[in-house]
């Protein structure tokens, strides 16, 4: 089992992390998910046998993992699959080899946490997650080997009956926003996010903060209701949410579009 820093909640130097040009991982998109590959990897376990695993997590998505579509489908990656963030929010197809004990059906896993230590190509799972590569019956004897060797691939992810929403995080002014992304559809990470205010043509850039957080910083006051563009970092994908912050936002309010990818 592994334990992880976590960085919930983290508002202390975010508006300066915001004016900082943070290090940039080039993209190159991905084949279709459809058509991806498996290839193989190591994963571990944390958090109690059956729990949901990440308590919030390095992507910032807080009480989100406590409850469904995302319970007990988290996962931390490691840095190479976390991209500095990037990666948050993306799906893969986890698969345990052992034809004693796994089943032959994969689970799906959801990032929301990053394992810093972990090496290249590794999945620290929830407990339940971990369990249900078992055949029936068998998860807290898989969970009893600790570590295993798996194959995974990036899958579609679908949030059954979500549109994509926008969190407004903790500390945001008229001068300084900060938006988190949640239930993001299809390639499920982030490579830009813009913003458009009121009767302006203009899409300004947002920044990436920290795991699935952007943010802008004006030395004006911003002026909503506010349309925000995303935009995903495998396959280069948009989506406009017009409107979809009002004038009167308020602080730790989550705003749903009426779109998914």
């Amino acid at each position: 089992m592994h334990h992880h820093q976590h960085f919930s909640g983290q508002v202390i130097g975010l508006f300066f992390t915001c004016v900082l040009v943070l290090m940039f991982f080039p993209a190159t998109p991905l084949p279709q998910l459809t058509q991806q590959r498996w290839k193989p990897a190591t994963a571990t376990w944390y958090g109690s046998p059956n729990g949901d695993g990440s308590t919030g997590g390095a992507c910032g998505y807080g009480t989100l993992v406590d409850v469904k579509p995302l319970r007990t489908r988290v996962g931390a990656v490691s840095p190479n699959l976390f991209k500095n963030g990037e990666g948050c929010g993306a799906c893969y197809k986890v698969k345990c080899l052992d034809k004693n004990i796994c089943s032959r059906r994969a689970v799906t896993v959801i990032i929301t946490d990053e394992c810093p230590g972990c090496a290249s190509g590794h999945f620290d799972l929830s407990g339940s997650a971990f369990g249900r590569m078992a055949v029936s019956g068998n998860g807290g004897q898989l969970r009893n080997r600790g570590e295993i060797s798996v194959i995974y691939k990036r899958t579609r992810c679908k949030y059954q009956g979500k549109n994509v929403a926008f969190h407004v995080n903790e500390g945001s002014t008229e001068f300084w926003l900060s938006l988190l992304v949640e239930y993001e559809d299809g390639d499920g990470d982030i490579g830009a996010m813009h913003i458009q205010q009121a009767s302006s043509s203009e899409w300004q850039e947002m920044k990436h903060l920290w795991g699935a957080n952007w943010c802008i910083i004006t030395g004006a006051p911003l002026k909503g209701p506010f349309s925000v563009k995303l935009t995903t970092l495998s396959a280069k994908r948009s989506l406009s949410a017009r409107g979809v912050i009002p004038s009167n936002w308020s602080v730790k309010a989550t705003y749903t579009s009426r779109l998914n990818f």
